[in-house]
């Protein structure tokens, strides 16, 4: 190996050290607060009926699914429209305002898919 090659790995594995270190300081400190509550707010607890509980489960099931289909969906819309619309501003830069709106018409679909999961999730 070249020393360029050295050095790269060696900042890649630098990164990677302080990013999981940046990454393990803040869950220590964010759990800590988030499990910090020392008395229940309130000692009733609901309980629901297994009918009611397989409905939620299927209902949830389907927000997860309409918001990742929606994202999927957007991310490969903006990967096939964002590489054509890059290849056309190359050639003439004059388009680029057309070819931006062209990849937030395909943004758009994974705000259709949010929206779609928050009103099944707003039935519950």
């Amino acid at each position: 190996m070249t020393s360029s090659q050295h050095k790269l790995k060696r900042d890649i594995s630098t990164s990677l050290v302080v990013t999981c270190a940046l990454l393990g300081l803040l869950y220590t400190l964010f759990s800590v607060a988030a499990f910090a509550e020392t008395e229940p707010a309130s000692t009733t607890t609901q309980l629901i009926s297994s009918e009611q509980a397989g409905v939620m489960k299927f209902g949830f099931l389907s927000a997860a699914i309409a918001f990742g289909l929606g994202a999927i969906g957007a991310g490969v819309a903006i990967a096939y429209v964002g590489s054509a619309s890059m290849a056309a501003v190359a050639e003439k830069p004059e388009i680029a305002g057309q070819a931006l709106i062209f990849v937030a018409l395909a943004e758009g679909l994974v705000v259709f898919g949010f929206i779609t999961a928050l009103m099944i999730l707003g039935k519950f």
